[in-house]
């Protein structure tokens, strides 16, 4: 038995309140989920600026109705202090997850980010030492390791970053260390590594590549591929982390930390595409249509790969499922949603 599997006996045995930022959104949504089926105590907070609410019933007919009364949802935002201040009221964990993603978005648009991501962070980070919550995870961005060339990523090694949700990002570890050294608040901070799974948006300028470009393949249309299709990306299917999510809240650190959570793995975005296209062809779908390449993307890294070794040897960190693993688990949702 590894240490996920000794946490949710844990947590059966002995349910926790949780309170979840962004819960309507795509890793908040798979998050309230896992949780639900494990019988804990969930509160929300969410005020669709990206979230969906067909997210948030998709849980509930997962779920059914028993385990979704353990929920508890406010529709609010995150720069709403009084709201939040009412969400976290006896929480035993939170699990901030509200942000303004995307890197294309931060640099059309770098103030607003800034606003939910820093400003709004910092509201989350002083309501949850305010009510002394145990732990207080949060979702940090690999972004923050910037033009550094090395790989794999390494926690400690950061370069200059390259737009300005990277920037953000960065300022909320400078913030999680500062409550550490000034309150004695600890956090932690998950470097997430290019997520997917069910339930992630293909719509919009800023959709996440692997949703986009399913569901564009399943709807026989054309592919673009930014570059020249050897970007390289740390792909990391939704359940390795939520596992990292409830690991580290039912942690016990010494001091606020940074973990990868990714799978120390790298595949091109040529080499995604060919998965993609196989994945579909076992579903009856063909679609040989080669990809288009265009441009690179401004603020984009060229390759990412992540260390692991930190989360696997401090919270026990075991990621389940390898890229090609989790497309196959993801793709009977994406074909059903998507088409």
């Amino acid at each position: 038995m590894n240490q996920y599997q000794k946490t949710i006996a844990q947590l059966q045995e002995s349910p926790k309140t949780w309170l979840i930022t962004g819960v309507a959104g795509f890793i908040g949504s798979n998050l309230l989920e896992q949780l639900l089926k494990l019988g804990q105590s969930v509160v929300g907070l969410d005020n669709f600026a990206t979230g969906h609410q067909h997210n948030l019933d998709e849980v509930e007919s997962i779920v059914g109705s028993d385990l979704w009364n353990n929920f508890k949802f406010y529709e609010a935002s995150i720069m709403d202090v009084d709201a939040l201040s009412q969400a976290v009221a006896g929480v035993d964990y939170v699990l901030h997850q509200a942000a303004l993603g995307s890197v294309p978005r931060s640099i059309n648009d770098p103030a607003t980010t800034n606003a939910v991501n820093i400003s709004g962070f910092l509201n989350v980070l002083v309501a949850a030492r305010d009510a002394e919550v145990t732990n207080f995870v949060y979702a940090a961005s690999s972004s923050t390791y910037g033009d550094h060339p090395s790989l794999p990523k390494v926690e400690d090694v950061i370069g200059k970053p390259l737009s300005p949700y990277a920037v953000t990002k960065y300022v909320n570890e400078l913030y999680s260390d500062v409550f550490d050294r000034s309150y004695g608040f600890r956090s932690i901070g998950l470097r997430y590594f290019n997520v997917f799974g069910p339930r992630q948006d293909p719509n919009g300028a800023y959709a996440a590549v692997i949703p986009k470009w399913t569901q564009a393949l399943i709807n026989q249309q054309d592919v673009y591929i930014n570059g020249d299709g050897e970007t390289s990306r740390d792909f990391c299917y939704i359940d390795n982390v939520v596992q990292a999510n409830i690991l580290a809240a039912t942690s016990r650190v010494d001091q606020s930390e940074v973990f990868n959570v990714a799978l120390n793995d790298q595949t091109s975005l040529s080499e995604l595409y060919l998965l993609l296209q196989a994945e579909l062809r076992n579903h009856g779908i063909e679609n040989q249509k080669a990809a288009i390449y265009q441009d690179f993307r401004a603020g984009d890294v060229r390759h990412s790969r992540a260390d692991i070794g930190k989360a696997q040897q401090i919270i026990g960190y075991a990621p389940e499922y390898k890229v090609k693993e989790g497309l196959t688990k993801a793709m009977s949702w994406y074909v059903k949603r998507l088409s």
